[in-house]
């Protein structure tokens, strides 16, 4: 794997596979349309338990549309139970799915929230679909043809310093290592220092969009799962950004750390990381 994501060739079956990422568009907008009924009022919850049981709501009001629409497109595709598991898959196609991304906003009646889904081919992500239905907006990448909002292209941005740039990160999920939550801690302070502006909140999913999109110039994030991270890990390279860990290495599902980044800061973001 290259320092941005490998990407596949997909000559012979662009077409089935443009077909696929259409459909894969649809059933995250349908899956979309129905936690935005359910959008609004602050949810409110007093234990652990009782946010687990609502979170988990929201996720089968997603599931029950988008579990049977793509089983009958790719049949023969594994299922990733857990939107928080990380690591690598066993070899061949699986959908990672993440039904309701920033599920925890959306209970707290916050709009950074979406629903996504990416069909995985021996653990590198052929095509990705991102629905903000408060936005109306998908996100979409299919390996070697580039990434797209709504059908116009995507492209990261031309910033060269990385003291003119906005930069990104996220937690990596709940009840993370203290070694993990101090890293997190140390970089946003070293960012601080090196970039314009630090932006730090949840979900991964949407600073990643934003970088493919050109508006923010870096992301970056310890551990993390695989869902929070393959839709724009693919998004990202598909606009024309760079995919490493935190020191410059290349990115896999394995890797403890992920940094998305504009070609022209991408250097100066892994030294500031490094430090």
């Amino acid at each position: 794997m290259s320092e941005a994501l490998q990407t596949t060739d997909v000559a012979a079956s662009d077409a089935d596979l443009l077909d696929l990422l259409d459909r894969t568009a649809i059933a995250v907008r349908a899956a979309g349309s129905a936690l935005r009924e359910r959008f609004g009022e602050v949810v409110r919850y007093e234990t652990r338990e009782e946010l687990m049981r609502v979170l988990a709501a929201n996720d089968d009001t997603a599931l029950d549309i988008l579990r049977p629409r793509l089983t009958r497109l790719r049949p023969g595709a594994g299922w990733v139970e857990d939107e928080l598991d990380g690591g690598a898959l066993p070899p061949g196609e699986w959908w990672v799915v993440d039904p309701a991304e920033g599920n925890v906003n959306h209970l707290h009646a916050l709009p950074e929230w979406a629903v996504t889904a990416t069909l995985v081919r021996d653990n590198q992500p052929v095509l990705t679909a991102v629905h903000l239905p408060l936005t109306g907006e998908t996100y979409t990448a299919l390996t070697g043809a580039g990434a797209h909002l709504d059908g116009r292209p995507l492209h990261v941005s031309r910033t060269a310093d990385l003291g003119l740039g906005i930069v990104a990160t996220s937690q990596a999920r709940p009840d993370e290592d203290e070694k993990v939550v101090r890293r997190v801690g140390s970089s946003i302070t070293a960012m601080l220092f090196d970039a314009l502006v630090v932006r730090t909140a949840v979900p991964a999913t949407l600073h990643l969009l934003n970088v493919a999109a050109g508006r923010i110039d870096a992301f970056w994030q310890f551990a993390g799962a695989r869902a929070d991270l393959l839709p724009g890990a693919l998004l990202v390279t598909e606009a024309g950004g760079r995919i490493s860990d935190a020191e410059g290495r290349p990115w896999t599902p394995r890797s403890e750390s992920l940094l998305a980044a504009a070609p022209g800061v991408h250097a100066e973001a892994v030294a500031t990381l490094s430090r």
